[in-house]
């Protein structure tokens, strides 16, 4: 677990460094991410997908809609539930935000086996399931 955090630690800061012109918190940086594939998301859902409890998520998400990367509004069908969805800006730093991602896991995993990757992924499922 320690190697874990240690890892998570290190990526976020390679991460921050490499999106320091996106002017975003790590919290911002997770949830535009999470954003990245232009689905909408309720509150709850996207407090799900980054590992936060959606009152926790509700700063990050006043800061992203200032700045003006996100609109929150209704889900067709369900007047109760917030409809988080990415606004042009957010889109492109979304995407950017993804890139990085994707370039940081391919140069930290590129050399590892297919085999050692599926192990990987299955643990780090498993490990964010025990929380749910």
């Amino acid at each position: 677990m320690l190697a874990l955090q240690r890892a998570t630690h290190a990526t976020l800061q390679v991460l921050s460094a490499e999106l320091v012109d996106l002017d975003l918190t790590g919290s911002e940086i997770n949830a535009l991410a999470n954003l990245a594939d232009g689905r909408g998301r309720t509150v709850s859902e996207l407090g799900a997908a980054v590992g936060s409890r959606p009152t926790t998520l509700t700063s990050v998400l006043d800061r992203l809609e200032r700045r003006g990367h996100i609109t929150r509004g209704t889900r067709p069908g369900d007047r109760r539930a917030v409809l988080i969805e990415l606004t042009p800006s957010g889109r492109a730093a979304a995407a950017t935000i993804r890139d990085a991602v994707a370039d940081v896991e391919h140069r930290a995993l590129d050399g590892l086996p297919d085999e050692a990757l599926v192990h990987l992924r299955a643990a780090l499922r498993a490990l964010t399931e025990v929380s749910s």
